[in-house]
C-alpha cells in the first residue's frame, strides 16, 4: 500500500500526499498510513475506513463546548429573527386591547380579555417548538450537516462513522435536548469533559460534532 494513503471516513474516496481534507467532500482526513497495525498487520477499528471516529482523533477534531455555546447563541438570533414579528403579530393585538381596556377602567382586566391573550400564547408556544424542531431537524440531516450557527463556525453533527445523519436521528436528538436542559442543563456541560466532546443529547443519538 502507498505510503500517507488518506481515507475519508465520509465518502470512503482515497487521497495521497499531506492533504488534511477530503479532496471530494472536504471530511478532515485520518491517515491511514500511521493508524495502529492490529496483529493481522491491517488497520485497527479505531482508525480503519469504515469504522467509527474514535477518541485517537485528535481533541481538536471535536467541536468542544465553547464554540458550540456561540454556534448556539447564532442560532438563537436566527430563531429570534423570525419569532419575534410572529409574536407581536399573533399575541399583540390582544396584548393591546388589554392594555386599552385597563387604562380606560382603571381595574384589573376582565376573563374575556385575558382567555384570548393565554389562547393565542398557547398557539404560539406550540408553533415555536414546532418550528425550533424543524428548524434544527432538517438543517441538521441536510447536505449542511449543522443548523446556521455550526455552519458559520464550520462544524457539523455525524455519526459515529462520519456519516450524515437522518431526519429520524436528528429529531431524535433534538428532543433528547430537553432532556439536558431539564438535569440544570448538565446533558450540555459535558461536552467540556467528555473524550469526545459529546453531551448527553450526542451520547443518546449516537452523534457527534465535528470541526471541517
Amino acid at each position: 500500500m502507498a505510503a500517507n494513503v488518506l481515507y475519508c471516513s465520509n465518502c470512503g474516496a482515497q487521497s495521497t500526499g499531506e492533504a488534511g481534507f477530503c479532496q471530494k467532500c472536504g471530511t478532515r482526513l485520518v491517515s491511514a498510513s500511521s493508524a495502529p497495525l492490529t496483529q493481522a498487520g491491517g488497520y485497527s477499528a479505531a482508525t480503519a475506513p469504515g469504522y467509527p471516529l474514535a477518541a485517537a482523533l485528535p481533541q481538536s477534531y471535536y467541536g468542544g463546548f465553547w464554540i458550540r455555546v456561540v454556534a448556539y447563541l447564532i442560532d438563537q438570533l436566527v430563531i429570534g429573527a423570525a419569532a419575534v414579528p410572529l409574536y407581536v403579530a399573533l399575541v399583540g393585538p390582544s396584548l393591546l386591547r388589554i392594555i386599552q381596556q385597563s387604562q380606560q377602567s382603571g381595574e384589573e382586566p376582565s376573563p374575556e380579555f385575558l382567555a384570548p391573550l393565554f389562547a393565542k400564547g398557547l398557539v404560539f408556544a406550540c408553533i415555536a417548538v414546532v418550528g425550533k424542531w424543524l428548524y434544527e431537524a432538517l438543517l441538521t440531516s441536510s447536505s449542511w450537516q449543522a443548523t446556521v450557527g455550526k455552519r458559520v463556525l464550520r462544524l457539523k453533527v455525524t455519526d459515529d462513522f462520519g456519516n450524515r445523519i437522518s431526519f429520524a436521528r436528528a429529531t431524535g436528538r433534538f428532543f433528547a435536548k430537553i432532556l439536558s436542559q431539564w438535569i440544570l442543563c448538565v446533558g450540555y456541560i459535558m461536552v467540556a469533559f467528555t473524550d469526545r466532546k459529546r453531551g448527553l443529547h450526542d451520547i443518546l443519538c449516537n452523534t457527534l460534532v465535528v470541526r471541517y
